[in-house]
């Protein structure tokens, strides 16, 4: 059954995506650009190749694609898929104002245009009579037909006005007898003519005009977001303080500096240079201990092992602590824990450590319930001293339950990234009690990191990346 729900819920996904390439085809290639030519061809072929190297850069790594290969389809799919949202988000915003400025051209081309010097009163016009021909007196509007006499032009015939747009009859043997001829036929010049031909009740020129000018628009606001939400993953993590109070906590520990690092993500877009920025920036804050709670990766250690390599210059006076997040488990859990380790850092793996002024303990992320390694907090927090303060190292902050009944003072996670790219957010919400920052449950507080990296696109949009320093205080002190 969750095998069908989950094959559902992929078709559904692929036919939305479908559907949104199509209507912005629609509206950003077929309504700028003239059929046939080179511009109409580009934009048709990136609507087809964009979208299959973003379904290559999410699947390229769980089917085991060489790292160089993933490395060449997920800088452009990643890319593509923050273009795509905040592409499809402008052009919503841009549709009504397109529309109504549509509605707005078609009326004012309906508009008769008002009537020149000497022109008729009335539609038909009124009957003139010539000073110098009173005998050819009628209608001599565009269009008008004159009646000539029996013998003018042949008994009774009637000749059509010369004005613009009129027909007149061809001679006999000029293309065939009688054969009518529209003004403009086989003019060189009439297929650009037709362009300009009313569509909609608006030309065709004007039509071109409005829909370049929304989807320049759409498309600029678009890529202004994702190259500044690029610049901010690409400069690296901003330090964030915060104090928490802890009841428990004795005066000597007041003070207490806790680096929390979450959701790094090496990967085939942040690599090496990435895990030094973030190495430089946490060693200078010079805190007493370092957290790394999950996601530090997004492949395994034979392809990241390279990129992880600065972490073992991370220095703190107490040292640095790893726990699992759910995407090592995607990664090979079992040897990323030994690789950390190696590298200098100390896996908490259902583990506890007694520190000299309070517990640190830390938990598997709930993703290894997949591999029978998920958290067991009897083991890390069962049997430990409860007058003594309890900080829980925990990736996803949906635990926090399970933290409250085992008395934690306060829970460090991650997982979130803050909603990443907005609105985001909001689905965040819907899937964890707290997104972002410090929030009570009971008597335990949870503290929520954005995390220092991205996933997928190299992009964060109101959710900028953090090293958080967590400063312990005593109600002592």
């Amino acid at each position: 059954m969750t095998v069908v729900v989950v094959v559902v819920a992929v078709v559904a996904v692929l036919v939305l995506l479908a559907l949104v390439h199509r209507w912005l085809w629609v509206r950003l290639v077929r309504d700028t650009t003239r059929a046939g030519g080179a511009a109409r061809r580009t934009g048709t072929v990136l609507a087809f190749a964009l979208p299959v190297l973003a379904l290559a850069a999410l699947t390229a790594g769980r089917a085991g694609a060489p790292f160089w290969l993933q490395q060449v389809v997920a800088w452009p799919g990643y890319m593509w898929l923050a273009v795509l949202l905040y592409l499809t988000m402008a052009m919503l915003v841009a549709e009504p104002a397109r529309r109504r400025w549509l509605r707005r051209l078609a009326r004012t081309e309906a508009a008769p245009a008002p009537p020149g010097p000497g022109a008729p009163d009335t539609p038909g016009g009124p009957a003139t009579t010539s000073d110098n021909c009173p005998d050819l007196a009628g209608p001599t509007a565009a269009g008008a037909a004159v009646s000539q006499p029996a013998g003018a032009g042949g008994a009774g015939t009637v000749q059509g006005a010369t004005a613009v747009g009129a027909q007149a009859p061809r001679p006999a043997g000029a293309h065939g007898a009688g054969t009518p001829q529209t003004a403009g036929a086989g003019d060189p010049a009439a297929p650009e003519a037709a362009q300009s031909a009313s569509a909609g009740g608006v030309s065709v020129s004007r039509r071109v005009f409005v829909a370049r000018v929304a989807g320049g628009a759409a498309a600029a606001a678009a890529l202004a977001t994702v190259g500044t939400g690029t610049y901010g993953v690409l400069r690296g993590p901003r330090v964030k303080r915060v104090q928490v109070p802890l009841a428990r906590l004795p005066r000597a520990a007041h003070g207490f500096r806790i680096a929390v690092v979450s959701d790094v993500h090496l990967g085939p877009v942040l690599g090496r240079a990435h895990t030094q920025r973030i190495v430089d920036t946490v060693n200078r804050t010079q805190p007493d201990l370092i957290a790394v709670v999950g996601d530090l990766v997004d492949g395994s250690v034979h392809d990241l092992g390279p990129a992880a390599e600065p972490l073992r210059l991370l220095r703190s006076r107490l040292g640095s602590y790893f726990v699992t997040g759910n995407h090592e488990y995607f990664s090979g859990a079992r040897q990323w824990v030994d690789h950390v380790r190696e590298l200098g850092l100390t896996p908490l793996e259902n583990a506890r450590r007694e520190l000299p002024h309070f517990d640190l303990a830390g938990v598997n992320d709930v993703q290894g319930e997949s591999e029978g390694q998920g958290p067991d907090f009897r083991a890390a927090l069962g049997d430990r001293d409860r007058s003594r303060t309890a900080v829980l190292l925990a990736h996803q902050p949906v635990v926090i339950h399970d933290a409250v009944r085992h008395g934690v003072d306060l829970q460090l996670s991650g997982h979130t990234h803050g909603g990443q790219l907005w609105p985001g957010n909001y689905l965040a919400e819907l899937a964890n009690p707290t997104v972002a920052g410090l929030e009570r449950y009971g008597d335990t507080q949870l503290y929520v990191s954005r995390g220092a990296g991205a996933w997928g696109p190299p992009v964060r949009v109101g959710a900028p990346s953090d090293i958080t320093v967590v400063e312990l205080a005593s109600y002592q002190a």
